[in-house]
This record gives structure tokens, sequence and C-alpha cells, in this order.
């Protein structure tokens, strides 16, 4: 017979599985049967056979290499330039100086627009007679009368022109993340580091960042995941097919040329290469990152 102290020890444990209970629930009724019927469309050809040349077809097409380049490259230098920037100005808003409050409210506007309101922003932005070169022109940067084609530079330009935009958006949810981490430390933990001889990038290196560590990784994560899988910009600025990235290819098949007879085994090819990708890098970065050590010491 069970104890009530071992009832509530047992009850405590199983506490977070119960929180969580309802959205396991939800994503079973609205997500499970999606990833399922995707699954089983990649292994089967168009005929209802078991089949792996869906994914050989993938591996072949043209496209591939480019949309796996293309997809690291942005994923590797948009989450390590938004990670800095929003800790930077995490670190600044957690100082709560005077209009802070404004300044994080400003910092949170372009997380507030939708993709589509962003990509329209910017589309009307970069062409020729955009409202970015009116702007520059009327501060004077611009000769009258010069144009800067922001949309017909080189394969890494652009690469670098989504990178900015990109950071432009995401930036204020890592920030706020980082944020609601900083205001949990103690600040009575900080100034002790200063009051044992620490600066500024000390207690920031080793009281401030390890203690935000947790929160960090939920951060990077989140971003992470969404990097991978950005495709509406892309669309709104380049079109398909001249900026190829991975689940832009899925939407280019499923959508654009869904007439073809391999679309749908094309579509479902990439779904879960992309899947398989998310994954991987996600358990990659939290074997890098420690979380995995971390969860095993609290196990045992």
């Amino acid at each position: 017979m069970i104890n009530s102290k071992k009832l509530k020890t047992l009850l405590g444990k199983a506490t977070p599985y119960f929180l969580i209970l309802p959205v396991v629930l939800y994503y079973a009724a609205f997500w499970l049967r999606p990833v399922i019927v995707s699954v089983i469309g990649g292994f089967t050809d168009t005929l209802g056979n078991f089949t792996l040349q869906n994914f050989l077809m993938v591996f072949n097409d043209k496209a591939f290499i480019p949309a796996i380049r293309n997809t690291a490259i942005l994923v590797i230098f948009s989450v390590t330039l938004e990670f800095i920037v929003a800790l930077f100005l995490a670190l600044i808003i957690n100082r709560k100086f005077v209009g802070s409050g404004i300044f994080l409210f400003l910092a949170m506007i372009p997380m507030a627009l939708p993709a589509a309101a962003a990509g329209a922003m910017w589309i009307t932005g970069l062409t020729a007679h955009g409202w970015i070169n009116s702007l520059l022109s009327y501060l004077g940067i611009l000769a009258q009368g010069d144009k800067i084609y922001w949309l017909a530079g080189s394969e890494y330009s652009l690469l670098a022109l989504l990178i900015f935009i990109d950071a432009w958006q995401v930036i204020p949810s890592v920030m706020i993340i980082l944020l609601a981490g900083l205001q949990n430390i103690p600040e009575e933990t900080r100034e002790a580091g200063f009051v044992f001889g620490g600066d500024f990038l000390t207690v920031l290196r080793k009281i401030t960042i390890p203690m935000l560590k947790s929160t960090i990784q939920t951060a990077v994560i989140l971003r992470l995941i969404s990097a991978i899988q950005i495709w509406l910009i892309v669309v709104f600025l380049l079109g398909f097919s001249r900026m190829p990235v991975l689940v832009e290819r899925i939407v280019f098949y499923h959508k654009e040329v869904r007439g073809l007879d391999i679309s749908y085994q094309m579509a479902t090819g990439y779904t879960i290469i992309v899947s398989v990708i998310v994954s991987l890098a996600a358990l990659a970065y939290l074997q890098v990152s420690g979380a995995f050590k971390k969860d095993v010491e609290e196990t045992a």
C-alpha cells in the first residue's frame, strides 16, 4: 500500500505531465494526422506502392544542394546575429533607465507585424522607386535620380539582405525571452560580483550568462527551428526558385507546380527531409549546450 508521502512524491513528479497533457491532446488531434499522412506519402509512389524513389528525386533536384546551402547560411548567420543583438538589447532594457518602457515598445513593433505585412513593406521599399531609395535621396545620401537596385545583386548580397530583414523581424521575440530570463536573476547576485571586483564583462561572462543558460537554450532552439523554416520573405522578395531554400521547395511543389505527376511526392519528400534536419539540428544544439548532461544529472 502506498503511503501518503510516496503518493505526494508520485503526484509531484507527475504534475508536469498533467500540465502538458492538453497540449499533447491538441497536437495529437490537429498535428499528428497530417504528419502521418505526409510520412506515408513520402514513402509511396503515384500508384500508392512503397518506394524510396521520392527521396532520390529530391536529392537529384537541381535546386536541392543550393537550398541546403542557402538554408544553412541563413540559419548560421541569422541565429548568431539575432542572439548577439537581442542579448545586447535585453541587457540595456533590463537596466530600467528612463524611457526603457518606450524603447521596449518600439523594439517590439517588428514582431507584431505579420510575415505577409513585413514582406509587403520590404518589397515596396526595395524596388528601384521604393521608399528606401526615396528616403536616401531625401537625406542626401543618394544623388537626385540615382537608384540602388537592391534585388539585383549577387547571390551572397541577397542572402545578406535576407539575413538583415529576418533579423529585423525576429530579434524582438528573442530579446523578450532573454529579457524575461534576466529579470528572473536576483539583482543581488550581480551586485555581489561587482563587490568582489568584477567588471561588467566579467559579471556578464561568469554570472549572468551561466544563470541565463536555460533561457538561452530555449531562445536559440526556437529560433533555430524557425530559421530553418524560413520561406515567405524569400518568396515575397525574390519569387520561387531564384533563391531556393528548403521550405520554399516544399511550397513550390505543393502550390506552384501541383499539376505535375511527381509534385506531391517531391513535396512530401522535401517535408520529411526538412523534418529530419530540424530534429537533428535541435538535438545537436542541445548536445553541444549540455542540456542532455544536465537532465541526466538531475535524474541521477
